[in-house]
């Protein structure tokens, strides 16, 4: 087996054709073909389901392909690496975080552009769920996570403290209040994140447990979206405040302290234990560690 036979083995399975596969490596299909039978001959099994005019994996091209995958950006990694030693004049990095996070991100990663301005960074949208298993298979070089994840691979540093908050349109009752009991919100409109996750569940517990209808009219698939539809006055919200910090300096939103709401919200970086850091890389995660004022500590 050699990585160009792996090459035309993940595009054909990606073209579900061996011709557009042959058309795209610049090879004819007879040549993407035997490359194939090659393969399977080392794998011991069929690859593709035979007879079918599209090229459907079999469940042994299903493992390959995972293990393809991982090989193919490997060599990426270390091609980047290499061309990495000449400093951090040149290089990638990519990042994978979920909708919010990204909001405490952009200080640190704007002042890594002025200090690297060679350097491409690649932040790649992806949910908290997923980003684990992203940077394990080498699809990620860095995550930026709420929680600390179970896998033993991974390196998790606390970066960033924040918490959730609660905002109001500008012109709200409830403006000028610098704090309120939760008992005072049975009427709101809430504005919600349509995608779960544990936050909201436990906002919702705790409207549940002080026994206040918890209200959640509209949701919207987006924290901006949220945040806009507050300042139209179609309601209130519970966010991140690392989300919101921006429109309440401006006057675009009011922030309101929920006597009862105390969730302090974390985020860590990961990383696999066993990374080999391109200099880029290590000039990232230098500067996510230190910190934006707060002082990180390692959390595994």
């Amino acid at each position: 087996m050699d990585l160009a036979e792996l090459q035309a083995f993940l595009l054909v399975a990606r073209e579900k054709s061996f011709s557009r596969a042959a058309e795209k490596l610049y090879r004819t299909q007879p040549a993407v073909s035997m490359a194939i039978r090659r393969l399977e001959e080392w794998v011991g099994q069929p690859l593709f389901v035979r007879g079918l005019r599209a090229a459907k994996l079999t469940d042994a091209g299903e493992l390959l392909r995972d293990y393809a995958e991982r090989m193919l950006n490997l060599r990426e990694e270390i091609r980047r690496g290499v061309e990495d030693l000449r400093g951090v004049r040149r290089g990638r990095v990519s990042l994978g975080v979920n909708e919010s996070s990204i909001h405490a991100l952009l200080p640190a990663l704007a002042r890594f552009r002025r200090l690297h301005p060679g350097i491409h960074i690649a932040v790649h949208r992806t949910f908290s769920r997923d980003i684990p298993g992203e940077v394990l298979n080498y699809r990620l070089d860095l995550g930026v996570i709420s929680y600390v994840p179970q896998e033993e691979k991974l390196k998790t540093v606390e970066i960033f403290r924040d918490h959730l908050t609660f905002v109001v349109p500008p012109s709200h009752r409830l403006a000028r209040r610098r704090r309120v009991d939760i008992s005072a919100l049975g009427e709101e409109t809430f504005i919600a994140h349509i995608v779960g996750s544990p936050y909201r569940w436990r906002v919702i517990q705790l409207f549940e447990k002080h026994r206040v209808p918890l209200r959640m009219g509209v949701e919207l698939p987006t924290i901006e979206s949220i945040k806009r539809f507050v300042q139209m006055g179609m309601g209130v919200a519970i966010v991140p405040r690392m989300c919101v910090r921006w429109d309440v300096e401006r006057g675009l939103l009011a922030e309101v302290q929920i006597k009862q709401l105390r969730m302090p919200r974390h985020l860590y970086l990961i990383h696999r234990r066993d990374a080999r850091f391109s200099h880029a890389t290590a000039a990232l995660v230098h500067l996510l560690q230190a910190g934006r004022g707060s002082s990180p500590r390692k959390a595994s």
